[in-house]
């Protein structure tokens, strides 16, 4: 009987690996509780075989969402978005400028950003102009400027 047997892993499992590694263990621990659980397949030829176009397909997709996030990146890179708002003295904001209105401004402009890729550490509170990263996934961040005037 084989001391180690090797399998394909299914979901990431701590101490042992990541979905799609091929991975040896004892094969009582594969036997009893990785296949029937479905955290693992037998490797083989075929599931092999399988995982690799899948890994292809994925860098595939991958690929083009990637490309497609840096197009996005270059149509907001250049976007310069002007919100006017009620301030006192020193230029602090009667409330404040969030990611929603950003998203609101952008839309006008016809640059669609989802409001969730906005980030802001914290609500803009001041007047003046404000560089704020919008990550498109992928590695892919894109800065609008915004510049916050007094009514």
């Amino acid at each position: 009987m084989p001391t180690t047997l090797q399998v394909i892993l299914q979901q990431d499992v701590h101490n042992l690996g990541k979905t799609g590694e091929v991975v040896k263990v004892r094969p009582g621990y594969a036997r009893n509780y990785l296949i029937p659980n479905a955290i693992a397949a037998a490797a083989t030829v075929k599931n092999v075989n399988r995982l690799e176009h899948e890994k292809k397909a994925a860098a595939s997709r991958n690929a083009k969402a990637k490309a497609a996030a840096a197009e996005m990146a270059t149509k907001i890179g250049g976007a310069h978005v002007t919100l006017t708002r009620k301030a006192g003295e020193g230029g602090k904001l009667f409330g404040a400028v969030t990611a929603k209105e950003i998203e609101a401004a952008l839309a006008e402009k016809g640059v669609e950003v989802d409001r969730r890729k906005i980030h802001l550490a914290e609500p803009i509170k001041t007047t003046g102009d404000h560089d704020i990263p919008v990550k498109l996934g992928y590695d892919v961040v894109a800065t609008i400027k915004v510049t916050v005037s007094a009514k």
